[in-house]
C-alpha cells in the first residue's frame, strides 16, 4: 500500500515535469495524495525521493522548481532536503555548477527561518533523519541526540561545507574536503581529477564561490544562526578550532573575497577567536534588553572611571586583605599569594576591568599599606619590613601567578589543538603587556611612591642601576658609590617594584627606557668604590666564606637566585663552619629584605632544616643530633616576628612545621649529656635546640589563643578545634605537595624555582612523631580538665619533685611548701640543687610531661599563702630558664586555669602584686581617644581606693612572669610567644583585665605604650556585640561618606583604614580609623554567626541612605517638606548603583574576612532565604520603601552574595574551597526556583525580589560562568523557566548557554523561539 502511494506521487511528479505544470498545482496534488494515504506532513520520505529523483537524472529547472515549492509549502522538511542536497550537490559542484548555485539559493531561502522548523509535528523525526543523512554519529560522535543538538550540528556542518568548498575552489585547501570521506562516491574523485584545469576562471564557478562566501558571512552575522554557532565555539573546541583556521585562511588568501563589495576579510571575522565567546560576540544584531543592561551595571567597568578614590573603592577588598595579613599575632597557614591571586581574579571579573586596571589596583593598595607604616609606632610587632615584603615580593608574585596562569593555559591549549601547533616555551599572553601599562601609569602616583626612610638607599640603588644601564655603564654599578651619583638619580618605590618584576622575568631591561623612568643619562662615571671590598659578586667569583665576607653578606640582601644557590652549595657540601656561615647568611638581610629572592630563601631554609640522612647511618640516636649547631643557627635566625610573618605570607608554614616536628621529636627524646659551642659562644645542649624548635613550632598554630575559643566556635567554623593543632598543619602540607605541579600555571611557574629544591611527597601524620603526639594529647587534656592525680614514686613524680626542689632552692624556700597535693608525697627526695639538676638530666619530653603538676602545686601554694607572688613569678621564670620549652606548657596551663575561674582574684595593690594605678587613668583617656571615631562607649576604668584592681590569679602570675623577661635579643624568641598569649588571654577576661595588663606593661616599656593602649581598646569589642555592630556601622558610613554631618567627608579607602594608630606622628593618640580597628579585633569575636544578619542589615540601611543622596533620614524628611521636595537629595540611578556596589564590596569583604567560606555559606543557604521569607525586606524601617530603594536593595543583596562567594570560593576551581561551591549554590538556586514556581510564599518587596533574582543570575552569567557549569542541569532549566516568566528571556538563554553540551539542544531551540 505504502509503496503504491509513492509510485503515484512520483508519477504525478514526472507528469508535471513533462506537462510543465504549475508547481503550486503539483504541490496541491501531492499534498492531497499524501493526506489521503495518511502520510504525516512534512514528509521525510518525500524529501528523500524527490532529491534522489532530481540528482542528477532529472537535473532540469522545472524539477528544481517543484522541489523549491515543496519546501516552501512544507510538504517536505526544508532542512532535511538541504541536508540531502549537500551530500549530492557539493561533491559534483564542478560538473553541475547550476545545481550548486540552486542549492546555495535554497540554503539562503530556508536555513535562516529556523523557528518554523522546530514547530513541525514530526520535528524529532525530521531531526533524526538529518542526523542519519549527514552521519553526525560519525562526525560528532553523537548517538541518539536531542533534536536541538542536531539543529546545531546541521548549521555548523552546512557552513563548514561551504567554507571548505570555497577554499577548495580557489586551491587553498590543504586536504580533501572532510565530507568526501563521509560520503564516498566513486565518481567524485574522477570528477575532481577530470575537471577542467581552468574551471576557477569560469565566471559561473567564480560566481558560485562568491555566493558561498557571502552565505558563510551571512551565517556568521545573522541574529539567530550566529548565536547558535556561538554554542559550537563554546562547547565544541575540537571542531571550532579547524573551522576558525580555515576561515582565517580564506580571509587572508581568497581573491574572490577581495572582489566582493559587501563582504570584506575583516567583516568575515567578527569574532575574537582567541577568547571565550560572549553571547553578543557573533552578531551585531543581537541587542540586550534594557533589563540586562541595567543588570550589567552591577558588574560595571572601571575603564570609564578615573583612578581616583572612587575608582580605588572598586579594589577595596585588596586593601582590607593586605591590612588583615599584617596582624603580626596571626600566623596563617594559607599563602597570601594564593589568597590575593584569587581575590584579584574575582575583582577583575566582577568589576569588568582590564588587566592593567586590576594590576594598578593591586599596586596602589600595596603602596597604601606601606605608606600607613612609613613612620611606624614602636611596639613588639614591627610591621614595616613585612609591609615592604607584601609590596615588593608578595604582590609581585601575585602578578607572576596571573601571568603564568594565562601562559600555562595558552601552552596547554596549543598542545590540545588539532593543528598540533606547539607554542614556544616563552609563550606570551596579553597580561604581560597589561603589566607594563600598569607600571607606567603607576609613575603618576608620586605621593604613594615616596619611600620610607629605611629603603631610600635601596630605591636610589635601583634608580642608579637603571641610569647606568641607559648610559651604557651597566657593568660599573657594583663599583659605584651611590652617594656620589647626581641628585637626579634619586629613586622611589616604583624602581624597586620594577626590579622585583625583572628578577622574576616579568619584565626586561627595556623598562629602563620608559619615559620618565630615569633622569637624563650621564657620560662621566662617578667616583668608584675600591675593588677589594667584599660583596655578593666576590662570592660569585669564587671567594671563600671568610668572616669579613660573611658579615657583608649577612647585612646585604641577595639580588638573584644564582647567589642564593651558591650559598646553598656551601650548606650542602661545605665544611661545618661553612654550613653555619651559609645558614647565618640565609637568615640575615636576604630573608627579611631580599625582596627579589625571598620566595626562594624560605624554601632553602626549610630544606636546610631537614638535612638528608647520611648513607648507612646506624647510630642509636637520630642523625639530626649531629647537626645541632647548624639547626640551632637556623632556628634562632628565623625566630623573629618579621621572619615568621614572611614564612606565613609565602604559605610555607605547613612545610616549616613538618620539618620542625622531627627536630622536636629527636632533640626532645635525647638526654643532655653532650654540649656544643654555639656561634655566640654559649654552651648548647639538646634541651636548648629542642626549646628553640618547640617554641617556634608553637607559634605556627593558634596555640596562644585562650582555650575558650576551642568550644565557642559558631556554625561558621564547625571544625575550629581541629584546625588549631599540628595535625591540621600536616594535613595542609600533604595536600600542598600532592597538588603542586598539576595545573597549567604550575608548569610555567616551576621555571622560576631552583632545581636544587626538592621535597619528599610522602604524607606525614602525627603518628610519625609519638612523643609530640603524647604531649599534644596532654596539652588538650590540660585545656579540658584539671590535672589528674599523680601516682607517687613513678618517673613523672620524681621529675616533679626535682623541678620543685630546683625552684625552691633558687628562691631559698623549703620544697615542703610547694609539694603538690596531686603527687601523693609529703616531701622532696632532693636534698640539694645539684641533686635536683642531676635528676633533671632527662629527655625534654619527660620534663614537659611533669610541668603541669609543678605549676598546679606552685599556683596552689601561692593561693594558700605558702608562696608569695614575687616568689611565684621568680619560680616560673627559673623553670622557663631551665627549659625554655616549658614556657608553652606554662601558657597553656595558666590559660586553662583562667577560663576555669576557680581561683581567687589577685589584688593588684602594689604590695603583693604590681599596681597599674600610676597610669590607668591615662590609659582610659587614650582608649577613649582611639575609639572616638566609632561612637562606642568605653566602660569606666576608675579604681576605688577600697576596691583595687584585680586579675584572675593565673593571669596575674602569667603577667608577672612576662614582666620579668628582659627585652634583649637573647630572650626575644621567648617573649614573642608569651606576649601575644598574654594579650589574647587578657582580652578574653572580663573588663578591665586587658587595660590593667596594658597599663603595667606600659610602665615597664614606655616606648611600647601606644601598642598596649591600642590592644586594650580592642578589648571593648570582645565583650559586646553591640560595640562590634557599632564599629561595623562606622565602617560603612566612613567608607561610603554617608550623612551630612559625617566626619568622613567623601569616604573611601583612606577614611576606612586611616593611618594606623599611635602618637608618633600626630602629637598624641588620635582616633583610629574604624576599618583598621575592625581588622585587629575580628579574630577575637567568639561567635561570628551574628555578623551575617548584622552586615545584611547595615547594607540595607546603607542602600536607603545612598538612595537618599547620603543624607540622614531626618534631613530627608525635612527636604521633602521644602518647596522643591527631594530635588536636592536625588542622584542618578547609575551613580546610586555604583555606590551600592561599593557597599556590597565592603560588606562581602568583612563577611569573608570574619568567617571565611563558612560564613559565606551561612549567608547564602540560611540568612538570605530567611530574609526574603520574613518581613524584613519591606518592614525593616516600619514603612514601605520606594520602588527605587526596593530595587537597589535587591541588587545590593545580589552583589553581596555573588561577591562573598567569589571571595570565598574563587571564580575558578583553583581554590580548595571551590569544591563545596556547587552544593551551596545548588541549595540556593533550589530556593530561588521554588519561589519562582510559586511553591514558596515570600514576604519581601516584589521589586526587591525581582532585582535580586535578575541581579544574582546576571552576575553569575557575566562574572562567574564556571559556577554555572558545575550546577545540575535540572535546576538550571528550572531557573531558566523562572527567568522567562520574569520576561528575562535573554538572561534565561545565557544561563543555559554557559552550561555546556548537556543543554546545547535546548538552548538552540530557545534561540530559535526568542524574540
Amino acid at each position: 500500500m505504502g509503496e503504491m502511494v509513492w509510485e503515484g506521487v512520483m508519477e504525478v511528479t514526472k507528469w508535471a515535469q513533462d506537462k510543465k505544470t504549475d508547481p503550486l498545482l503539483w504541490s496541491i496534488q501531492v499534498s492531497s495524495a499524501l493526506n489521503s494515504a495518511g502520510v504525516s506532513l512534512p514528509s521525510v520520505d518525500l524529501a528523500h525521493r524527490l532529491v534522489s529523483y532530481i540528482c542528477f537524472d532529472n537535473h532540469v529547472p522545472l524539477a528544481w522548481k517543484l522541489l523549491e515549492k515543496a519546501m516552501a509549502v512544507r510538504i517536505l522538511p526544508p532542512l532535511l532536503a538541504l541536508s540531502l542536497l549537500s551530500t549530492r550537490v557539493l561533491p559534483h559542484r564542478h560538473l553541475h555548477p547550476a545545481a550548486y548555485a540552486l542549492y546555495i539559493d535554497l540554503l539562503n531561502r530556508h536555513a535562516f527561518s529556523l523557528s518554523s522548523h522546530i514547530h513541525f509535528p514530526n520535528y524529532p523525526k525530521v531531526m533524526a533523519s538529518i542526523h542519519h543523512a549527514l552521519r553526525f554519529s560519525q562526525a560528532y560522535s553523537s548517538h541518539d541526540p536531542h533534536p536541538g543538538l542536531v539543529l546545531v550540528h546541521f548549521l555548523f556542518t552546512v557552513i563548514s561545507q561551504l567554507l571548505e568548498a570555497s577554499l577548495d575552489d580557489e586551491g587553498l585547501l590543504q586536504h580533501k574536503p572532510r565530507w568526501i570521506a563521509r560520503f564516498p562516491d566513486p565518481d567524485v574523485d574522477n570528477m575532481l581529477i577530470d575537471a577542467p584545469s581552468n574551471f576557477t576562471k569560469d565566471s559561473l564557478h567564480r560566481k558560485n564561490t562568491a555566493m558561498a562566501i557571502e552565505t558563510v558571512s551571512r551565517f556568521l552575522h545573522h541574529k539567530l544562526t550566529s548565536r547558535i554557532l556561538s554554542l559550537v565555539q563554546r562547547n565544541m573546541p575540537a571542531h571550532w578550532g579547524p573551522f576558525v583556521h580555515q576561515l582565517q585562511r580564506l580571509a587572508a588568501n581568497s581573491t574572490v573575497l577581495r572582489s566582493l563589495k559587501h563582504v570584506t576579510p575583516d567583516s568575515l571575522l567578527p569574532l575574537n577567536f582567541n577568547s571565550a565567546p560572549g553571547i553578543k560576540a557573533l552578531s551585531s544584531e543581537w541587542k540586550s534588553t534594557p533589563k540586562l543592561e541595567l543588570n550589567a551595571v552591577m558588574a560595571g567597568s572601571c575603564a570609564v572611571q578615573s583612578c581616583n578614590d572612587n575608582w580605588s573603592s572598586l579594589w577595596l577588598p585588596i586593601d582590607l586583605i593586605l591590612e588583615d595579613a599584617m596582624d603580626g599575632n596571626h600566623v596563617a597557614e594559607a599563602s597570601a599569594v594564593e589568597v590575593l591571586t584569587g581575590l584579584v581574579k574575582a575583582l577583575h571579573a566582577v568589576n569588568g576591568a582590564t588587566w592593567h586596571c586590576a594590576f594598578l589596583g593591586l599596586w596602589i593598595a600595596a603602596l597604601r599599606l606601606v605608606q600607613r607604616e612609613r613612620d611606624p609606632s614602636e611596639g613588639p610587632v614591627p610591621r614595616l619590613d613585612t609591609c615592604l615584603c607584601m609590596l615588593l615580593c608578595i604582590t609581585t608574585l601575585v602578578v607572576a601567578n596571573l601571568i603564568e596562569e594565562e601562559e600555562g593555559e595558552l601552552i596547554e591549549e596549543a598542545e590540545r589543538s588539532p593543528t598540533n601547533q606547539r607554542m614556544d616555551k616563552q609563550a606570551l599572553g596579553e597580561r604581560r603587556g597589561e603589566l607594563v601599562i600598569s607600571l607606567q601609569l603607576l609613575g603618576d602616583y608620586e605621593d604613594l611612591l615616596t619611600p620610607p626612610q629605611s629603603v631610600i638607599w635601596g630605591c636610589n640603588q635601583a634608580a642608579a642601576k637603571a641610569t647606568l644601564f641607559v648610559s651604557g655603564h651597566s657593568g660599573y654599578l657594583e663599583y659605584t658609590n651611590v652617594n656620589d651619583l647626581p641628585t637626579n638619580c634619586s629613586g622611589n618605590l616604583r624602581h624597586l617594584i620594577v626590579e622585583a618584576c625583572i628578577a622574576r622575568h616579568l619584565l626586561d631591561t627595556s623598562a629602563y627606557f620608559w619615559p620618565g623612568y630615569v633622569s637624563a643619562p650621564f657620560n662621566q662615571l662617578p667616583h668608584s668604590i675600591p675593588n677589594h671590598l667584599p660583596s655578593w659578586s666576590s662570592l660569585m667569583k669564587g671567594s671563600p666564606l671568610a668572616p669579613q665576607l660573611v658579615n657583608v653578606l649577612v647585612a646585604t640582601p641577595a639580588s638573584s637566585l644564582a647567589e642564593i644557590e651558591k650559598i646553598f652549595e656551601f650548606a650542602i657540601n661545605g665544611s661545618d663552619d661553612e654550613k653555619i656561615s651559609a645558614a647565618t647568611i640565609l637568615c640575615g638581610a636576604s630573608l627579611v629584605r631580599g625582596w627579589n629572592v625571598q620566595e626562594h630563601i624560605v624554601f632553602f631554609i626549610v630544606k636546610m632544616l631537614s638535612p638528608p640522612v647520611p648513607p648507612k647511618y646506624s647510630g642509636t640516636e637520630s642523625y639530626l643530633i649531629n647537626h645541632a649547631p647548624l639547626l640551632n643557627v637556623l632556628l634562632v635566625g628565623i625566630s623573629s616576628v618579621d621572619s615568621i610573618q614572611i614564612f606565613s605570607l609565602h604559605g610555607v608554614v605547613p612545610l616549616l612545621a613538618a620539618v620542625l616536628m622531627p627536630i622536636c621529636e629527636a632533640f626532645g627524646s635525647s638526654v643532655p649529656n653532650v654540649s656544643w659551642t654555639a656561634v655566640t659562644g654559649e654552651k648548647l645542649t639538646c634541651h636548648g635546640v629542642f626549646s628553640n624548635a618547640f617554641i617556634l613550632l608553637l607559634r605556627l598554630w593558634r596555640f596562644n589563643h585562650p582555650p575558650v575559643e576551642h568550644v565557642m566556635g559558631g556554625a561558621a567554623t564547625p571544625a575550629l578545634g581541629s584546625q588549631l593543632g599540628p595535625e591540621y598543619l600536616l594535613l595542609i602540607r600533604n595536600c600542598m605537595l600532592a597538588s603542586f605541579g598539576k595545573s597549567p600555571r604550575d608548569r610555567v611557574s616551576c621555571r622560576r624555582f631552583s632545581k636544587m629544591i626538592t621535597f619528599s611527597l610522602e604524607p606525614l601524620f602525627m603518628d610519625s612523631f609519638p612523643k609530640l603526639n603524647i604531649w599534644y594529647r596532654q596539652h588538650r587534656e590540660c585545656i579540658a580538665s584539671t590535672c589528674s592525680t599523680l601516682a607517687p614514686g613513678g618517673p613523672v613524680s620524681q621529675i616533679v619533685e626535682a623541678l620543685l626542689s630546683m625552684i625552691c632552692k633558687k628562691i631559698n624556700r623549703s620544697a615542703q611548701s610547694l609539694t603538690p597535693t596531686t603527687s601523693g608525697s609529703s616531701n622532696s627526695s632532693c636534698s640539694s640543687l645539684d641533686d635536683a639538676l642531676m635528676k633533671l638530666k632527662v629527655p625534654a619530653w619527660d620534663i614537659l610531661e611533669a610541668t603541669p603538676f609543678v605549676l598546679d602545686a606552685a599556683l596552689a601554694a601561692c593561693a594558700h599563702g605558702r608562696l608569695s607572688p614575687r616568689e611565684l613569678a621568680t619560680g616560673l621564670k627559673d623553670l622557663a630558664d631551665f627549659l625554655p620549652a616549658t614556657l608553652g606548657t606554662i601558657i597553656s596551663y595558666l590559660s586553662a586555669e583562667v577560663t576555669r575561674g576557680i581561683w581567687k582574684p589577685a589584688f593588684m595593690n602594689g604590695t603583693d602584686w604590681p599596681s597599674p594605678s600610676a597610669n590607668l587613668s591615662i590609659v582610659e583617656q587614650q582608649i577613649k581617644k582611639i575609639l572616638a571615631a566609632t561612637g562606642v562607649d568605653v566602660p569606666s576604668l576608675a579604681i576605688d581606693g577600697n576596691a583595687p584592681a584585680t586579675l584572675p590569679l593565673p593571669l596575674a602570675a602569667f603577667l608577672s612572669l612576662t614582666i620579668t623577661y628582659k627585652l634583649d635579643k637573647s630572650y626575644e624568641r621567648f617573649v614573642v610567644l608569651a606576649g601575644p598569649s598574654l594579650i589574647a588571654l587578657s582580652s578574653g577576661c572580663p573588663w578591665p583585665c586587658m587595660p590593667i595588663v596594658g597599663a603595667l606593661w606600659a610602665q615597664k616599656v614606655k616606648r611600647w605604650s601606644d601598642f598596649f593602649v591600642f590592644s586594650a581598646s580592642a578589648t571593648v569589642f570582645h565583650h559586646s556585640r553591640d560595640a562590634v555592630v557599632q564599629l561595623l556601622r562606622s565602617c560603612f558610613t566612613s567608607t561610603l561618606g554617608l550623612g551630612s554631618a559625617c566626619i568622613y567627608n567623601n569616604g573611601g579607602v583612606g577614611t576606612l583604614l586611616g593611618h594606623g594608630f599611635g602618637s608618633h606622628f600626630y602629637r598624641g593618640i588620635t582616633p583610629v580609623a574604624p576599618g583598621f580597628l575592625y581588622l585587629r579585633v575580628h579574630r577575637s569575636i567568639r561567635d561570628v554567626m551574628f555578623l551575617t544578619e548584622e552586615i545584611v542589615s547595615l547594607l540595607m540601611l546603607s542602600v536607603r541612605d545612598i538612595a537618599n543622596g547620603g543624607l540622614p533620614k531626618d534631613e530627608v524628611e525635612k527636604l521633602k517638606k521644602t518647596k522643591y521636595g527631594m530635588r536636592y537629595g536625588q542622584v542618578s540611578l547609575a551613580a546610586s548603583m555604583t555606590r551600592v556596589k561599593h557597599a556590597a564590596l565592603l560588606g562581602a569583604s568583612f563577611l569573608w574576612i570574619s568567617g571565611g567560606s563558612g560564613l559565606v555559606q551561612s549567608l547564602i543557604t540560611e540568612t538570605l532565604p530567611s530574609w526574603f521569607l520574613s518581613a524584613q525586606g519591606s518592614e525593616q524601617e516600619g514603612v514601605e520603601p520606594g520602588v527605587v530603594v526596593a530595587m537597589l536593595r535587591g541588587y545590593a543583596l545580589a552583589c553581596f552574595a555573588v561577591l562573598g562567594g567569589a571571595f570565598a570560593w574563587g571564580i575558578d576551581s583553583s581554590s580548595p574551597a571551590s569544591k563545596r561551591r556547587s552544593k551551596v549554590l545548588g541549595i540556593h538556586l533550589e530556593f530561588l526556583a521554588n519561589a519562582l514556581d510559586g511553591k514558596i510564599s515570600l514576604r519581601c518587596d516584589c521589586a526587591t525580589w525581582r532585582a535580586y533574582v535578575s541581579g544574582f543570575m546576571s552576575l553569575m552569567v557575566s562574572c562567574t560562568p564556571l559556577w554555572i557549569q558545575e550546577l545540575e542541569v535540572g535546576i538550571l532549566k528550572r531557573m531558566s523557566n523562572g527567568l522567562r516568566q520574569m520576561n528575562e528571556e535573554d538572561l534565561a538563554l545565557r544561563l543555559l548557554e554557559i552550561r555546556g553540551t548537556s543543554v546545547m539542544g535546548e538552548v538552540a531551540e530557545m534561540i530559535c523561539q526568542s524574540r
